[in-house]
């Protein structure tokens, strides 16, 4: 079990999440996730000189996305520091966490922010040149599209993993709407009283370039109120199917950041010197090939293995649900009703940005935890190649 690595109440944020070609989709993604640091580092009161790390979380590549961490590090104030910059598909976050937890853990620094941005829409189109290739013509790629259309190991499309689940499983089609439902109705609890819960972790984003407003997004853009006639008459995505595109998640765009630091530097930053947050442990998974969803089981299991506890000593669990049926399996594996779970919000409702859709993940976990008096929260989630990462949180 870790010991020293905290994250300083209030110190971090989530933007809200935009369906693809919505409000973010002309942004470029470091650019704006800088700007938007730049705002909540002042409005918490923290000086950027106080960071000595920085690492830079995301999936799809931008102009310039070359220079990474140092170049983010410059634009919000701290060009003094250097840091990394990671990819690990929709396990980004959970790896940004987890690595700067590790820093803190070794010594190596006391004051880490974990940065996670990405933009789905308008994703690049890449060539490679083939001067072997038929006229010297090359090749090429849509890194989103093709991203999810074809595992080049598992070669089988993201959707085809949760078929493939369900196939196995005997998870309906029912069932998947059913669980739908449930989390359509637990995110507008984050909605009630002016978006209350929301708030407690939502940064608006507000770009002016000169007296001109280029973006201004308070909320969610993009999501869709779900009902049982509605999602009755959706065909399934895949011919005989029973995925449809009300039970899996969409693109979106957005950002999100955390402050992982030692115990000192927390209390000194923190919003509220009574609430104290540790990163306890993390673990991670690969299930079997073209299983994408059955692997968020596993690795919660080796997160809790490492934090020396039980779900049973979970007062929050919230999961990375690209589709219906990985809390279907999930529930089912850990022993949970449906309704124990993702409690004000998932990403099955409220989009994938893919990098930083774990960290809102696990704000939302910490303040679940802030408004029941603290306790152990899990988050898990699924990720590109059959794969999962999990957090295991304590708020005291």
């Amino acid at each position: 079990m870790l010991a020293k690595a905290f994250i300083p109440y209030g110190a971090y944020w989530s933007s809200p999440f935009c369906r693809w070609q919505g409000s973010l989709s002309g942004q470029h993604s470091i650019e704006l996730v800088a700007e938007v640091a730049r705002e909540r580092l002042a409005t918490r009161a923290i000086d950027p000189a106080r960071l000595d790390g920085l690492i830079l979380g995301m999936s799809v590549p931008q102009r310039d996305s070359f220079y990474g961490a140092p170049w983010l590090a410059a634009m919000i104030g701290a060009p003094t520091i250097t840091g990394a910059t990671i990819s690990q598909a929709c396990a980004t976050s959970a790896r940004v966490i987890a690595s700067a937890a590790a820093e803190i853990e070794l010594g190596q620094k006391s004051c880490v922010l974990g940065v996670t941005a990405d933009r789905t829409s308008n994703g690049p189109h890449i060539y490679f040149p083939d001067p072997n290739g038929p006229g010297a013509r090359g090749t090429s790629t849509d890194w989103v599209w093709d991203a999810f259309s074809r595992d080049p190991h598992a070669k089988n499309a993201m959707v085809e993993t949760a078929e493939k689940v369900c196939a196995e499983t005997g998870f309906t089609r029912e069932a998947q709407d059913e669980v739908t439902l449930l989390r359509d109705r637990q995110y507008r609890d984050s909605l009630a009283d002016d978006r209350a819960f929301q708030k407690r972790y939502m940064a608006p984003v507000l770009v002016k370039r000169g007296k001109k407003t280029i973006v201004d997004v308070s909320a969610d853009e993009g999501v869709h109120e779900t009902t049982a006639e509605g999602l009755a008459k959706l065909r399934p995505a895949m011919e005989g199917g029973t995925v449809t595109f009300g039970t899996q998640t969409y693109p979106a765009d957005g950002n999100a950041g955390i402050v992982v630091c030692d115990g000192d530097t927390a209390a000194s930053l923190s919003t509220d010197d009574k609430v104290k947050i540790r990163v306890r442990a993390w673990g991670e998974a690969r299930t079997d090939k073209g299983m994408m969803p059955k692997a968020v089981v596993p690795a919660a299991r080796d997160a809790l293995r490492r934090a020396d506890r039980s779900i049973g000593d979970m007062k929050a669990i919230k999961t990375h649900n690209p589709f219906a049926v990985n809390d279907l399996y999930f529930c089912r594996e850990m022993g949970l009703a449906h309704d124990a779970i993702n409690h004000f919000g998932s990403p099955l409702v409220y989009g994938h940005p893919q990098a930083p859709t774990g960290t809102r993940l696990v704000l939302e976990l910490i303040e679940e935890l802030v408004i029941a008096g603290g306790g152990y929260g899990l988050f898990s989630g699924c990720a590109a190649g059959d794969t999962a990462m999990a957090l295991v949180i304590e708020v005291s």
